[in-house]
């Protein structure tokens, strides 16, 4: 009996210790970019879902945006088609664009909308083309100084957020998919870090999530040590040291690009972390790494 009660006593610490939280991000948006192994693992699939949910009914206002370019690289094997990645983003003729939104639209999207309706949330699914939400542009990069053609790879020109936002201020979970649409009506093929981290921007979101498949950024590159806090000046003296270097670098400087144009806070959290956006929002240390302009306190017993 005793093991029993002081097990129900610490449900209860926990759930005070979400308390502030709750308090101070109530009705406030959250962005979620949903990707990496939490989109194939159908344990973290579940969790996801699970937390997404719990947000909605306890005031926040979660927006979802997901990748699926595991999804998308599947469909092009059936189809024999190569796919080919330069600087870490996908190659995008118009037969693989094609391909991508029917994916990524048609059936990625829709059943993350399933999913969290399953799970008593009101999920609504959509991509940028609608209402012509994310306008974009031709992406242009370089490779060894020389001009390279990706295709139907857009880089975002203006996010029009009102829909979103009426659909999140209401009842209801937008989850969108990284399509964008460019002046001629063509339909772009678009990061998907990219779209939240823009999402966000428009907004003016309380936080912006990014689930990816690394703990967060460390102390050292041959340190597991995670660092829980950082600003955005500590970012980029942690770049000049290449203690943030690779894949790691787009991530953190969306981050501080999101926080310069009015984003609260930042967070790179790990994916694989069953119910990893709880754990990082309402617990005092959290569980990845989260960027601010500076760090200020949420509340007195929050540890940064």
């Amino acid at each position: 009996m005793e093991i029993s009660m002081k097990s129900i006593i610490k449900k209860a610490e926990i759930l005070i210790e979400a308390l502030p939280y709750i308090q101070k991000l109530f009705g406030k948006t959250v962005v979620i970019k949903y990707g990496g192994n939490a989109m194939i693992n159908e344990e973290l699939k579940t969790s996801v879902m699970e937390d997404l949910t719990l947000l909605k009914y306890i005031g926040m206002n979660p927006v979802v945006v997901h990748g699926g370019g595991p999804d998308v690289s599947d469909v092009l094997r059936k189809f024999d088609i190569d796919s080919k990645f330069i600087n870490g983003l996908r190659v995008t003729d118009s037969e693989t664009m094609d391909i991508a939104q029917m994916v990524l639209v048609g059936k990625t999207n829709k059943e993350i909308v399933s999913r969290l309706n399953q799970m008593g949330g009101k999920a609504i699914g959509f991509c940028g083309i609608d209402g012509n939400i994310i306008k974009c542009e031709k992406y242009k990069t370089t490779v060894d100084g020389e001009d390279v053609d990706l295709g139907y790879v857009g880089k975002i020109t203006r996010v029009d957020s009102k829909l979103i936002e009426l659909l999140a201020k209401d009842e209801y979970i937008p989850v969108i998919a990284p399509i964008g649409v460019g002046e001629d009506g063509h339909s772009f093929n678009i990061n998907a870090d990219t779209v939240a981290s823009e999402v966000a921007i428009s907004l003016r979101a309380e936080k912006l999530m990014l689930l990816t498949d690394v703990p967060g950024v460390r102390t050292d590159k041959n340190d597991d040590k995670i660092i829980p806090a950082l600003t955005s000046e500590e970012v980029f003296e942690l770049i000049d040291k290449k203690i943030i270097n690779g894949g790691m670098i787009p991530k953190v400087l969306g981050c501080v690009d999101a926080l310069e144009k009015g984003v609260g806070r930042t967070h790179i959290i790990d994916g694989r972390i069953p119910h990893c956006l709880l754990l990082e929002i309402f617990t005092n240390k959290g569980i990845g790494t989260m960027i601010m302009k500076e760090k200020v306190l949420y509340h007195s017993t929050e540890k940064l």
